[in-house]
């Protein structure tokens, strides 16, 4: 009876390891992708990454550095906003150059002051010499005349000294250059900047302490094309290009709008400075209509393909 139970178990043991073996052999099926990866439109299209960015008419966004270094007392602005040519961004502590200009502005009293005392005086001695010309010595009416022109270029330097202090002291309001949008801000009141920006608590590096762009009007497509494929670019005249948003089925038409003609180590879209690269590219910049329901910001990274608008589309 034990043997047979033995015999059994056995039996049931190996049924158990075909069905194991077997269930664990069926293919599992795959899950559908979350969306359709982006495919090549053009019988010889190119592919290049890409990189979101506002539209300017020449370089990037607008990075905003202070002329003078100092504490920020008070952010004007907010990240987001639209703000027109010379609207005030930020407000640097100035009250030590603030001094100083009045200052130099108490030193152009004293110049004119001191000016009028020796023009007053050379007018009398003037006025002596030429009723009696015995009454005073030439040399001293020539040293009164000269006090007199070295008063008149002191106060010139005052004034323009002064000119200078209140130009320096309204550096101290940091100002928007052009129009834009406010697309971030790096600092916060209270913190140092410099003419080199603010320091990055996360990143070590220094940035920008503000950074504009123009979100109003199209934004603008970087595209970094491999140097291998450069030959492969149409002429300027026959370009079309369409970009698809990563993670998504979004397919948006392009506009060309130059080349930037400098092949360049494939660092922007990491932003590794010191990354060791062996590919080089050619930035190619494009344009878009902003879609409604499309959210796409600067900065996102996009999938480009170039094609030529004479050769023949996939279908």
């Amino acid at each position: 009876m034990r043997n047979k139970l033995l015999i059994g178990l056995a039996i049931l043991g190996v049924l158990l390891a075909i069905g194991s073996a077997y269930i664990s052999g069926i293919p599992a099926k795959p899950q559908p992708p979350a969306f359709k990866p982006a495919s090549n439109p053009y019988a010889k299209g190119i592919y290049a990454n890409g990189i979101v960015e506002t539209a300017q008419s020449s370089g990037e966004n607008v990075n905003v550095y202070p002329e003078v270094p100092g504490t920020v007392v008070k952010i004007l602005v907010a990240e987001g906003q639209h703000v027109p040519a010379g609207t005030p961004l930020l407000i640097l502590d100035d009250s030590v150059q603030r001094a100083t200009t009045a200052s130099a502005k108490a030193q152009i009293d004293v110049a004119k002051a001191t000016s009028k005392n020796l023009q007053d005086q050379y007018s009398k001695l003037k006025a002596s010499w030429v009723l009696d010309p015995r009454s005073v010595s030439k040399d001293i009416l020539d040293t009164a005349e000269n006090a007199v022109k070295g008063a008149k270029a002191n106060l010139e330097l005052t004034q323009k000294q002064y000119e200078a202090a209140s130009a320096l002291l309204a550096k101290y309001v940091i100002k928007a250059h052009s129009d834009g949008t406010v697309l971030s801000i790096n600092s916060a009141a209270g913190s140092y900047i410099s003419s080199q920006g603010v320091y990055d608590t996360y990143t070590g590096v220094f940035q920008p302490v503000m950074v504009l762009g123009n979100m109003k009007g199209d934004l603008a497509v970087r595209c970094y094309v491999d140097e291998i494929l450069i030959n492969r670019i149409p002429d300027p005249s026959a370009i079309q290009a369409r970009m698809t948003i990563q993670g998504t089925d979004i397919n948006v038409p392009l506009k060309f709008v130059r080349i930037q003609p400098n092949v360049s180590p494939k660092i922007e879209l990491s932003s590794q400075r010191t990354e060791r690269v062996d590919v080089r590219v050619l930035p190619v910049i494009f344009s878009f209509e902003k879609q409604k329901g499309v959210s796409i910001y600067p900065g996102q990274l996009v999938d480009v393909y170039i094609g030529e608008k004479n050769s023949s589309s996939k279908k």
